[in-house]
């Protein structure tokens, strides 16, 4: 079973719940907790309020999310948050911050102090593109390579796909000297972990 946007989905019933109903976010899961006395019906039925109910506060933290973090302490918060939903909390940086110096990367990660920096130049570009470098690099402060564990921890954001090739198309044009990008909010530097030119490095 999976959420309308791919997750996975898990249905934990427990003898010490007689009454409640509850759904949560847990390592990029939906998590539905059920009394053990749910019939196989009532689960469908509850799974399918909750999962809708999980569905709608997305959406509302996603229009939230469109007021975008304009200071580094709204940019932490929003990143403890992300963390908390797509990676079960796992990484926790000691601070996210908006930098105007980093001219090769859209974002940038250091594990052995926990620090992480996204460039200025994603300001203006939509919240979604935002929240995938954000998690790009959380997921950077649990595995510092871009190897198979890496992409799995981003499997659960849903636009991840989606926003790097957003990313790519905008590093494509910006390196061929399209003009137009700043004016229209979409110019960068390079992709999370990626210059210009496409050539891999280090994020």
């Amino acid at each position: 079973m999976t959420t309308s946007h791919g997750s996975p989905v898990e249905v934990r019933r427990s003898a010490r719940r007689t009454r409640t109903v509850a759904a949560f976010w847990e390592d990029g899961t939906a998590v539905v907790a059920i009394p053990a006395r749910f019939t196989a019906a009532q689960e469908r039925e509850w799974v399918q309020r909750m999962l809708a109910k999980l569905h709608k506060q997305g959406e509302r933290r996603a229009a939230a999310g469109r007021r975008r973090p304009a200071t580094d302490d709204a940019l932490a918060a929003h990143a403890a948050q992300l963390s908390a939903q797509y990676l079960g909390g796992r990484p926790a940086p000691t601070s996210v911050r908006w930098v105007s110096n980093q001219n090769s990367r859209w974002g940038s990660a250091t594990p052995a102090d926990g620090t992480i920096r996204l460039s200025d130049k994603l300001r203006p570009m939509p919240q979604w593109v935002i929240d995938y470098v954000l998690l790009h690099e959380l997921a950077h402060l649990l595995v510092a390579s871009h190897n198979a564990a890496f992409w799995k921890l981003l499997e659960a954001y849903p636009e991840t796909q989606r926003a790097k090739a957003f990313l790519e198309g905008v590093s494509f044009a910006t390196s061929r000297g399209l003009e137009g990008l700043e004016k229209d909010g979409a110019a960068g530097s390079g992709v999370a972990g990626q210059p210009m030119s496409g050539t891999p490095i280090g994020c």
